[in-house]
């Protein structure tokens, strides 16, 4: 029993010992947190005593650094730009990104598209991807800009294809191609086309009355509408327009040809096939220092031909077919030492063929069949049998293909006569040719003569077809 005792009492004294321990080092832990005595010594290794209790965890104050990131490395992130990043990144200009809506917009408005020229009007890269757009440096801006649209021959259609909104949008533009397409509607003002300087619109669905509002570009040097359905009357302005080509062939004006006709500074018009009635204004005499080709053909003019024409001294092209004029050829004509062709048929003119006009030096397709000649001297006699003059239909009885002699009688018993008929006599210029002259001078009239629908030299021509683009730059 005694044993017993003595070992409980050992126990004791040693569950004694170590709680007194743990106090006291408990005491020491507490004095060390906040004050500046030593740190504690470090515990005996192999201690049977448990170890003492740590003291409570600090909260962290608000500008301790925050917590490492986590162990995934993710790639170096891009130096930060100097600004914000800007959407205009993605365009090469803020002119571009200006124009990059506007053709969105028409997109939509596109739902026949044979050639699948708006699946490339996608993403930014307006002057690289998208067809039909071209882009170049805009002054003033000093940066790439769109410069162009060339639509020709794309057929584009949709119920509301219209140029509103759209050609408006694109302010730095200097041409505008669209033959062959189907846009309808109304055109817009184009005074804010500062650089606009080719308009094409020709071979599309535009009605209505002459689009007063082209008369606001104010820098237009090509003008075509030709292959329209525009209708009513041109307003004279169209003849103050500083424009080289003016084509408003193919549409359904009707009216007198303005008066102030030789305004114009064009050097290729052309009013063919349309309805216009009266005659042509003598004011043509005016153009004399720029007008290279001129086309009436197919209208319901009337009356005979003035002299003044023959004042055209830089006309290559003069084309009066399918009218209804009268009278004798114009000795004037014989002044016209540059034209290449000439044609009068299917009118009513009679009388001899003047000698003269049959010398021009570089007449190429002389054409007045089915009218009510009746005399052709030698040197005219001469460009029938080279193929330069066409005469058939005629009155001139002794030569073959020629109207009967009772239609020409029937014609004749009328009585015939021109206003200023004197004047029709008048030879504006010195010098005339004669046959020894052009034998001198070398000049051939045993050229073929090409068909002037044919001859890409003369752009009037070319223009009667709907479907053909005129490269203006071809002939500057």
């Amino acid at each position: 029993m005694g044993g017993r005792r003595k070992f409980l009492l050992f126990i004791c004294v040693i569950v004694g010992c170590i709680i007194i321990s743990c106090i006291i080092i408990a005491c020491i832990n507490i004095g060390t947190g906040g004050g500046d005595g030593p740190p504690p010594s470090a515990p005996l290794e192999n201690q049977d005593f448990p170890p003492p209790r740590q003291p409570s965890p600090t909260i962290p104050k608000p500008s301790l650094l925050p917590p490492p990131p986590p162990k995934i490395s993710p790639s170096p992130p891009p130096k930060p730009p100097l600004l914000p990043p800007n959407e205009i990144d993605a365009f090469e200009s803020l002119r571009l990104k200006l124009v990059f809506p506007v053709i969105q917009a028409f997109k939509k408005k596109v739902v026949k598209d044979p050639l699948g020229i708006t699946k490339t009007w996608k993403g930014k890269d307006i002057c690289g991807d998208y067809k039909g757009f071209k882009c170049d440096t805009v002054p003033g801006f000093n940066q790439k800009a769109l410069s162009g649209v060339n639509f020709n021959q794309f057929n584009l259609g949709g119920p509301n294809l219209t140029l509103t909104d759209f050609i408006t949008g694109l302010p730095d533009i200097v041409f505008f191609h669209a033959n062959s397409n189907n846009f309808t509607g109304s055109i817009p003002n184009l005074n804010k086309l500062r650089y606009l300087d080719e308009l094409d619109l020709s071979n599309n669905n535009f009605i209505g009355n002459f689009p007063y509002q082209v008369l606001r570009a104010h820098h237009l040097k090509f003008l075509d509408l030709r292959f329209n359905t525009f209708a009513g009357l041109i307003p004279p302005q169209v003849f103050l327009l500083n424009v080289d080509f003016l084509f408003i062939n193919n549409n359904n004006f009707i009216q007198k040809i303005p008066d102030n006709l030789g305004s114009t500074p064009a050097r290729y018009l052309i009013l063919a096939n349309n309805k216009f009635i009266g005659g042509i204004p003598k004011s043509i005499s005016q153009a004399s220092n720029t007008l290279l080709e001129v086309l009436f053909l197919n209208n319901q003019l009337t009356g005979c031909l003035p002299y003044e024409i023959g004042l055209l001294k830089k006309a290559r092209v003069f084309d009066v077919e399918s009218n209804y004029f009268t009278g004798p050829i114009p000795h004037s004509f014989q002044c016209l030492k540059k034209f290449e062709a000439l044609s009068l048929a299917r009118n009513k003119f009679y009388g001899e063929v003047p000698e003269a006009v049959c010398s021009l030096p570089e007449l190429l397709n002389f054409t007045l069949s089915y009218n009510y000649f009746t005399k052709v001297g030698p040197l005219c006699q001469e460009l029938i049998k080279n193929g330069v003059l066409d005469v058939k239909m005629n009155c001139v009885l002794e030569l073959p293909n020629q109207r009967s002699p009772a239609a020409c009688a029937k014609f004749f018993s009328r009585t015939l006569s021109c206003p200023n008929e004197t004047s029709l006599a008048y030879v504006p210029c010195s010098e005339v040719y004669t046959r020894a002259q052009l034998e001198s001078s070398g000049i051939q009239l045993t050229s073929p003569a090409p068909s002037p629908v044919q001859a890409p030299r003369w752009v009037s021509y070319a223009a009667l077809s709907r479907h053909h683009v005129i490269n203006a730059s071809m002939y500057h």
